[in-house]
């Protein structure tokens, strides 16, 4: 497979390194002083750059009829625009607050469990994420992921960082040294408290993920999540 890297920082290093192992071949290795050539070749794209160079990424990729796996958070805003420009160039699309395999399964039981807890309204909830600092965002993308799976499936209707009001899930943002993700859902009551947790140990769970999304969307179009890749809903 032939793969075309949309931003070529640390996490892109790391996936190149991955995808290599796998037997896979780097044609494009973009940041913000070299061009889209190269991409043309590519089987997909896998973008891990910045916020404000996504949209650029994601739409050069589906006009060249290349597949995307975007791992970029903070540009969201602009999603539904790419939905539909996929949909209009008949692309494939995967966007993820967070590709490892480890943080979908948390989210599967984010929903699990704000599903029990929803019948339960002596508990409030509150999560925290911790993140190193040269991270450009806050929240994180799979703190606000994690905050959304909470408020489908309770009477919360919003998440914030500043203090809550009683319908808010409030989000503690830190940015601490070389931290590569941790994030903490906690339910707590006068008398207890239940946590789940996941901790990111290094950047390679972020980066396998998007290598497996990548092999799993070559030669499919539509709109995924890693729900699809991973067969979690069946």
């Amino acid at each position: 497979m032939k793969i075309a890297l949309l931003g070529y920082g640390k996490m892109g290093q790391v996936i190149e390194r991955i995808a290599l192992e796998r037997g896979h071949e780097i044609v494009l290795k973009k940041d913000e002083n070299n061009t889209f050539d190269g991409l043309s070749s590519a089987d997909v794209a896998i973008d891990f750059s910045v916020p404000t160079a996504a949209v650029p990424n994601i739409s050069s990729c589906f006009h060249a009829n290349i597949p995307v796996i975007s791992g970029t958070t903070g540009w969201l805003e602009h999603y539904d625009e790419m939905v539909a420009l996929c949909a209009a160039k008949n692309g494939g699309f995967i966007s993820s607050s967070n590709f490892s395999l480890g943080v979908n399964i948390f989210f599967e039981l984010n929903e699990y469990l704000s599903k029990i807890m929803s019948k339960f309204d002596n508990y409030s909830v509150d999560m925290e994420e911790i993140h190193h600092t040269q991270k450009l965002d806050a929240p994180s993308g799979t703190a606000i992921s994690l905050a959304k799976g909470v408020i489908e499936n309770s009477s919360y209707t919003n998440w914030t960082l500043e203090k809550p009001e009683a319908s808010q899930i409030h989000i503690e943002a830190k940015r601490i040294g070389t931290v590569p993700g941790t994030h903490t859902v906690t339910y707590n009551s006068v008398v207890d408290a239940i946590e789940i947790k996941h901790t990111a140990h290094n950047r390679e769970g972020f980066a396998l993920g998007a290598v497996i999304a990548a092999e799993w969307i070559v030669g499919k179009k539509g709109i995924f999540t890693m729900k699809d890749v991973l067969e979690l809903d069946k």
